[in-house]
């Protein structure tokens, strides 16, 4: 389900409307009017700068290769199989 960003061709009012499927016809929240122009979006991206990035970063791995989890405990699971 994409969100579209749009401009109200009545009161020049930009927002973004989700739409859920095909038959949806968004409107302006501030006049109702139903004369709109989508307009072009940029999709959002993080900016990482060496190894203190704004992205959240997976955890280290456990010793061993081990998933971590309740049953591992020790890290030994990666051994298995």
């Amino acid at each position: 389900m994409p969100i579209y960003e749009y401009s109200c061709q009545q009161c020049d009012h930009h927002f973004e409307a989700l739409i859920r499927n095909a038959e949806d016809k968004p409107k302006c929240p501030k006049c109702g009017q139903f004369d709109l122009a989508r307009e072009f979006s940029v999709p959002a991206a993080a900016k990482v700068q060496g190894a203190g990035g704004s992205l959240p970063m997976a955890s280290s791995p456990m010793p061993m290769g081990g998933c971590g989890g309740p049953a591992c405990q020790r890290g030994l699971c990666g051994d298995m199989g």
